[in-house]
């Protein structure tokens, strides 16, 4: 089966990490499934509204550690990555969450630039890039701030500081808390809410509080380069010995 799944729910194109025995860590190719699916929803018309989910134990652990290893030898960050967080800034349809268990890093970063996001009162969101020696990514050192303020923001990116998914909601991250057993119905139905309305109504209103998205984009390349300097940094190196340790 595959890691990344992809369905239609009437209007609504769901996108599911499916790797549950590695917590939904993400691999290369599984960013190029994500992003090819969003992007074949901007060009179909039946599709109205895009819902990313995980398993009902963990959304996304971030990034699968081979890879990262991978790239902490070659300091080179993978261009699926990048293709993914482009495609979902990007996107002209309304993009809805529904997360449940961890969600780390990436997990956490790519909830920033969702439109409405349910989580499962068990929920929990952190971004250790820092204490890895590495930086934040997906332009999170932007739009963080802005929407969680700069001291939560700091606290979170910078210190790690997990957030409960009621301290994320009172962060502005996530819109609704449900049951976990509720998560994915009740995204869905928010996601079927917005698909119902006027289409062209709601392009023009998200555009218009969105705004252009290349200030976004060009944050993401600025963090690239930042991350894939710091990948082989001594900090950041020592980091990934004492992780591997750990992991033995």
């Amino acid at each position: 089966m595959s890691d990344i799944l992809v369905s239609d729910e009437g209007s609504v194109r769901i996108i599911r990490i499916n790797r549950p025995e590695k917590k939904n860590a993400l691999t290369l190719p599984m960013y190029t499934a994500m992003a090819d699916a969003i992007g074949a929803a901007t060009k179909a018309d039946a599709v109205r509204c895009l819902m990313l989910a995980g398993s009902p134990t963990a959304f996304c652990a971030g990034n699968d550690i081979g890879d990262f290893i991978a790239m902490a030898q070659s300091g080179a960050l993978g261009q699926p990555i990048l293709d993914f967080l482009y495609a979902l800034v990007r996107s002209e349809k309304p993009v809805v969450a529904a997360v449940n268990g961890n969600a780390v890093g990436v997990g956490t970063t790519m909830l920033l630039h969702c439109d409405y996001v349910v989580a499962g009162t068990g929920a929990k969101l952190s971004t250790p890039f820092v204490g890895l020696g590495l930086v934040p990514e997906a332009a999170s050192s932007l739009v963080a701030p802005r929407l969680m303020g700069q001291a939560r923001a700091f606290a979170l990116l910078v210190m790690g500081q997990a957030l409960s998914a009621a301290e994320a909601r009172e962060a502005g991250i996530v819109n609704a808390l449900c049951d976990p057993g509720e998560t994915d119905a009740t995204a869905l139905a928010a996601a079927q809410r917005i698909a119902a309305l006027p289409a062209q109504g709601v392009l023009l209103s998200r555009r218009l509080m969105r705004g252009a998205p290349d200030e976004i984009i060009a944050r993401i390349d600025e963090e690239a380069e930042a991350f894939k300097a710091r990948l082989k940094s001594p900090e950041a190196q020592a980091a990934f010995m004492a992780f591997m340790s750990r992991k033995k």
